[in-house]
């Protein structure tokens, strides 16, 4: 099995890249900056041949052709993609919006992503049944908004979730099932210290959710303990 998983150096994504590993997977694990990704070269260290750390900037669109064109000797296929690279933004408050916060949010979240998925959809379709994992969050449920808290976080993953229903409509003909998952809490750099859940026990179970699901679970979020959210 090929995977790739992006935002791969530190939090979720370099717990995505450990437990696929352990899977037996060859994983492609994209970051911004490969050359200070130290936990993804101790990880290629031990694991000789197994995985390969490729620079990507998701708001580039130029990178991710770039990173297209590295995986041709790498592989002819994939078969599972996990669109993990994210950020957020603190402090957002009413009548102080910055339009370059909301924009960078949206390119990183929601366009990225996307785009990524477009890149390598031949690779995918070649690696049917294939699946993409799109990394969203309980913050982007419209259903569950129940204040004004992190704006441009919270509209960007609502607009990864339409996304991921458009790509579903797109790539399932070609044998390819997309999913947005919701991984909770986590004690990540983005989540704090005081969140409920440790990277690996969020991971274990949104791959176990994923690799498990079937095609009417497209239809909303999948978390990681097994629960649905709704969009």
């Amino acid at each position: 099995m090929h995977v790739l998983i992006t935002g791969a150096n530190r939090g979720l994504g370099l717990e995505f890249v450990r437990q696929y590993l352990a899977r037996g997977a060859t994983v492609h694990a994209a970051c911004r900056a490969p050359e200070q990704a130290t936990d993804l070269a101790a990880l290629a260290a031990a694991h000789p041949g197994q995985l390969n750390v490729l620079p990507l900037d998701v708001a580039d669109p130029a990178s991710i052709q770039a990173l297209r064109q590295r995986l041709e000797p790498l592989t002819d296929r994939l078969h599972r993609l996990i669109n993990n690279a994210g950020i957020l933004v603190r402090g957002e408050r009413f009548g102080q919006l910055d339009p370059a916060v909301m924009a960078r949010s949206h390119a990183v979240n929601a366009i990225g992503p996307v785009l990524v998925t477009q890149a390598c959809a031949d690779l995918l379709e070649r690696g049917q049944p294939a699946r993409v994992a799109n990394i969203s969050s309980g913050l982007g449920s419209i259903a569950g908004v129940d204040g004004f808290h992190s704006p441009s976080y919270n509209a960007s993953k609502a607009a990864l979730n339409m996304w991921t229903r458009l790509l579903a409509q797109e790539l399932n003909p070609r044998g390819v099932l997309c999913f947005a998952l919701r991984p909770g809490w986590v004690r990540t750099a983005m989540g704090g210290e005081q969140a409920d859940l440790a990277p690996a026990d969020s991971v274990a179970g949104m791959i176990r959710a994923f690799e498990a699901a079937s095609a009417d679970q497209q239809l909303a979020m999948l978390g990681h303990d097994g629960g649905r959210t709704d969009w």
